[in-house]
């Protein structure tokens, strides 16, 4: 592997989870990062995220092999555009986000020229900041290439070796696909979330407290879910909203059809739906992608 070494651009979550999951399973890598924050920067130096802490990003990528951007998927154009003049003319540009075609445009736009291989690790947690990174977050978790028509396939090797490393599983795709699969995978299951939880808040019938009080596990797990960056959501359903929006249809669809079956007592549909659901969870857990253990093996 050519990859020797890495800037990373944005050190919360995912960005600081590259950093730590290099120094612990690829130690010949070196690292820089960089953060808009210098709150964000002295706290990613404090817990050694990655080698060095760059002033600016333009400093973090001047050496680089493979620039990772960690950031919003509506600040990946600005972010490209504040490395552009000290890029080296090699290195690979990739990122982390959860939608695919409006990242691709806005890199191409940006850095004309250069080598861009957009990719999704499908690997996260609703913490975010420089203390939520860990190093095995990407351990037996799919990472998604999306490499453009005619993308070097020597960068894709590359890039697909480096999260490899990381302990990723590799699946390439086109973009258009992506967004739509986790328009279904991800990002109707978080507007859910915010939804119900949203709902449940604005009732005038039952208290906010009575809400946190009697929460049950499934309304716990909406929560959880709903506690994801703000920031970061936001900037993911405005790019991929041709995707979302279809989904949405089709699982407005659904909803209408579960409220017809529940209105007149159709029993034997309801019955249908839960136990095909219930074999789609029994499949995630056999591949390896949840724990099957009691509240989904969290340790309290």
């Amino acid at each position: 592997m050519s990859i020797q070494k890495v800037a990373i651009i944005g050190l919360g979550l995912l960005g600081g989870s590259i950093g730590l999951a290099v120094k612990e399973r690829a130690s010949d890598i070196q690292t820089t990062g960089f953060d808009a924050s210098a709150d964000v920067r002295k706290r990613a130096a404090e817990r050694g995220l990655v080698g060095a802490v760059a002033e600016s990003a333009a400093e973090a990528v001047r050496e680089a092999d493979l620039v990772v951007l960690c950031v919003p998927v509506g600040a990946m154009g600005a972010a490209a555009r504040s490395i552009a003049e000290a890029l080296p003319d090699h290195a690979i540009i990739s990122d982390v986000g959860s939608s695919k075609e409006s990242v691709a445009i806005a890199l191409a736009e940006a850095l004309p020229g250069h080598t861009i291989i957009p990719a999704h690790p499908v690997a996260g947690t609703e913490q975010s900041g420089p203390d939520a990174g860990f190093a095995t977050l990407f351990a037996d978790r799919w990472c998604i290439l999306t490499p453009p028509e005619g993308a070097d396939q020597q960068g894709v090797a590359d890039l697909s070796a480096f999260w490899e490393k990381l302990g990723s599983k590799i699946e390439i795709m086109d973009a258009e696909h992506h967004d739509l699969v986790l328009a279904v995978t991800s990002h109707i299951p978080h507007l859910i979330a915010y939804t119900i939880v949203g709902t449940a808040s604005d009732l005038e019938d039952v208290t906010r407290s009575e809400v946190i009080k009697y929460s049950a596990g499934g309304f716990r797990d909406f929560t959880r879910i709903a506690a994801s960056d703000p920031i970061m959501w936001r900037d993911v359903f405005l790019s991929n909203k041709t995707a979302v929006l279809e989904m949405l249809g089709r699982f407005s669809e659904d909803l209408t059809a579960l409220q017809r079956a529940i209105r007149s007592g159709d029993g034997e549909t309801l019955h249908e739906l839960f136990s095909r659901t219930r074999a789609i969870r029994r499949s995630i857990i056999e591949q390896g992608q949840d724990d099957a253990a009691p509240d989904f093996g969290r340790e309290h």
